[in-house]
């Protein structure tokens, strides 16, 4: 019998705001000395008033706009209610039955994923189990600190397409500057729901929650093994018991947390200390003006405006920074061209970039004080490439030294001597020496060996040191050889 997988996914991104949801304290995930950003409002003593973080909400609600959501007029706060050791207040002040953005969709593939809603939360605390020990500890910084919730309708078949849903996520979060979404620094945490039901069968499977999954990887691979599991279970006529899972990477295998039986009471009810939340169309406006390019519509442009590749395209949306430094270096290689020269410097700018670039970045970023290069710099190599006034060599050369010191690319090449070789009488003098030092060569070559004119033109390059200019280089000997 064939089995349909269905998936939902609920995604909660930590946001980068100066201060916590409900107070000025800190918010800053590099703090690893435990309870040092923290104050009575986000430890949750008695008599304190929570204040809304004016910011957080705004960066959510951009998440909405570029998610196609509707934003509501009116918004609220609600207390979820339950007891754990880092909830400092014994509840959570979340969002129930008005969230802040309400559907909306993100492609993934061929279609859209619809999203149900997009909320706003103040984060838990995080508890702390020593070695050893027989007790825990609790940490409160990262307690009250903005958390958004996203969450999808159950229209995932795969955890591939999950976790390309959960990657094109975080790229726009990026590009929203809302959220670092560092999935290795719990700043963004997937949980996936998944159920299998037989082919034809319109009601869904028994869902099995899979929690705090903190890689793309760890998406795939457990929404995967997951599906092949629940399978296996329904193949042998056993029923699926609705649970709670982890996800043992070690093992490659979900585990069971706890069994659930039926949904939390988190008795919801408005929080009494917030009032009611209202945006008017002129607000939802400015917010939408605010909204930059974001990737998919880079994507699309960065083909149509530059003749990118897919893949090239792709690069320089995943890495904005890199895109960025790829614009402006093609916003420097002056427009005095034809548009089939311009058109050459530009692919040339996006391989260099593509290939020797990165591999001398080794995923850091070309934003900083440490990344030397410009792209003024950059593109006064490009053009010198495209004249073909240093080699293919050289230019490696080149940009290795860009890329340590910063010089100027003309002054390397003037320092070390690059500059390619295209004078015709100089070249002729080389390549005679060449053919007069290797006549076994030249006998081979007018017996019909071509290759013996390539081991020539080698010769011919490295008497030049690797300056000449490979294409004048090679004419030059097939002049000299016919004659």
């Amino acid at each position: 019998m064939n089995y349909t997988p269905t998936i939902g996914l609920e995604i909660h991104a930590e946001l980068n705001t100066k201060s916590k949801m409900f107070c000025s304290s800190l918010n800053d995930p590099a703090e690893h000395h435990p309870n040092m950003n923290v104050c009575p409002v986000c430890l949750g003593h008695p008599g304190t008033l929570p204040v809304p973080n004016r910011e957080a909400i705004r960066k959510v609600l951009k998440v909405g706009l570029a998610l196609h959501a509707e934003i509501p007029e009116y918004s609220k706060f609600d207390r979820k209610n339950y007891f754990y050791p880092d909830l400092p207040k014994g509840y959570q002040i979340s969002q129930y039955d008005m969230p802040l953005c309400v559907g909306g969709e993100l492609r993934v593939g061929e279609r859209d994923v619809r999203i149900t809603r997009v909320h706003l939360e103040e984060d838990t605390g995080r508890l702390v189990h020593p070695a050893g020990a027989d007790s825990s500890l609790v940490d409160f910084n990262r307690a009250g600190v903005p958390l958004m919730e996203l969450v999808t309708e159950p229209d995932i078949t795969s955890g591939k397409e999950a976790g390309e849903f959960a990657r094109k996520l975080q790229l726009i979060l990026r590009y929203l500057d809302v959220s670092d979404a560092d999935m290795e620094k719990g700043q963004m945490r997937v949980e996936a729901n998944v159920s299998v039901r037989p082919a034809g069968v319109k009601q869904l499977g028994t869902k099995v929650e899979v929690k705090n999954l903190n890689s793309f990887r760890a998406v795939e691979l457990a929404i995967a093994y997951e599906i092949e599991r629940q399978t296996a279970l329904l193949e042998k006529g056993e029923e699926v018991a609705q649970e709670t899972m982890g996800w043992d990477e070690k093992k490659g295998q979900t585990f069971s947390q706890r069994g659930k039986e039926e949904a939390h009471d988190y008795r919801y009810f408005p929080e009494p200390d917030i009032p009611l939340l209202h945006f008017s169309e002129e607000e939802i406006t400015e917010l939408r003006s605010e909204l930059p390019e974001l990737p998919q519509a880079r994507f699309v442009r960065l083909q149509e405006e530059y003749g990118l590749s897919e893949k090239e395209a792709e690069l320089f949306v995943r890495g904005k920074d890199i895109g960025e430094f790829f614009e402006k270096t093609v916003s420097e290689l002056g427009t005095e061209v034809s548009a089939d020269k311009f058109q050459q410097m530009v692919k040339l700018t996006a391989n260099y970039i593509a290939s020797d670039l990165m591999g001398l970045l080794e995923g850091a970023s070309v934003v900083g004080e440490d990344f030397l290069i410009t792209p003024e710099n950059f593109a006064e190599l490009v053009v010198m490439i495209a004249d073909k006034k240093i080699s293919s060599a050289a230019a490696k050369q080149v940009l290795k030294e860009m890329f340590g010191t910063g010089a100027d690319p003309d002054h390397i090449i003037e320092e070390k001597g690059l500059l390619q070789v295209s004078d015709e009488g100089q070249l002729l003098a080389i390549a005679k020496k060449v053919l007069q030092e290797n006549l076994k060569a030249v006998e081979d070559y007018k017996a019909g060996k071509e290759t013996a004119l390539q081991f020539l033109v080698g010769k011919l390059m490295a008497a030049s040191k690797g300056s000449a200019n490979p294409e004048l280089a090679r004419a030059t000997l097939e002049q000299l050889l016919k004659t």
